[in-house]
Formats: C-alpha cells, structure tokens, sequence
C-alpha cells in the first residue's frame, strides 16, 4: 500500500537522499518514494545527530512530518559514495553514504557522511538506526558561533 503524501515537491530538497537509499536497498524492499518502502509503525533513531533534533520518531507519518519542509535549512544536489552491507540473517542492511547540498541561510557547502542500520521485514524499513557527523552540520549553518563554543579550560 502507497502512503499519500499531500505534496510531493515539500520534500524536493531531500531527492538526493532518497535515491541513494532506494539504491542501496533495492531488490529489498517495495515502493516508488522513500516514504513508500517505510513500514506503518516504522522506527527511527537518530543516535548521533544535533541539537534540536529528535532521538527517536516513530510512524511513517511521523517521519514524513520531521522530513517536510528540510529545504527551509538545507537544499541537497547530489549523494555517492554508497557501500551497502547485508545480513540476510537479521534482515539488516548498512547503507554508508555521503550528502552533498547547501545550507540555505548561510549559502555554505553541506557536505556529511552517514551510517543507516536498516532493519527490513516483509519488504519494509521497520527500524532505522542514523549516525551523521554533526560537526558537517554546524559548518553549514554557522553554529556554534563563537561566543557558544564549550569552554576550552584544558587547552595549555
């Protein structure tokens, strides 16, 4: 069953993303849109991320309501560098890859590195497991700025 996405074009900015993943899970899983192969009840945890953002987002609408509106902040144009490990055994699946775009307010290169551990079952993303470097992110968008930077008390 296809979700209904009210519109499309809300999640243009993304496009890169979802076609690096569609590729590293292909033959695995059903679905046209990114939104298409995610269980129902789909889990997702972000594990290391940044401020601000969700540790844990559950449903498939839920995760479609976190992505709307990305391209406010960030434009992606492209993604590569896929290396995909499977387990048939545990149905898990470990996408590597890179994002490359443009932070919108600042007009900076975005460019990140992540690790997905995807759980599929019955031809569904039932659980997703995210690594990003946030440090990418903050070079982005310019934060920290400098007056919010840690504390640097161990530096001689």
């Amino acid at each position: 069953m296809t979700m209904s996405i009210d519109d499309i074009s809300d999640f243009a900015a993304l496009d890169p993303f979802f076609r690096i993943v569609r590729e590293g899970l292909a033959g695995l899983v059903d679905g046209e849109h990114f939104f298409d192969l995610l269980a129902e009840d789909v889990v997702f945890e972000y594990v290391i991320s940044v401020p601000g953002y969700p540790r844990r987002v559950q449903g498939r609408r839920a995760v479609a309501d976190l992505y709307r509106g990305y391209g406010d902040g960030m434009v992606l144009h492209s993604a590569d560098g896929i290396a995909v490990h499977r387990d048939a055994e545990t149905s898990v699946v470990v996408l590597e890859y890179a994002v490359h775009g443009r932070a919108v307010h600042t007009g900076r290169a975005y460019d990140n590195h992540f690790v997905s551990v995807i759980t599929v079952k019955d031809r569904r993303v039932t659980h997703w497991r995210d690594y990003l470097d946030p440090v990418a992110v903050f070079r982005a968008i310019g934060w920290p700025t400098e007056d919010r930077r840690p504390n640097r008390c161990c530096r001689n």
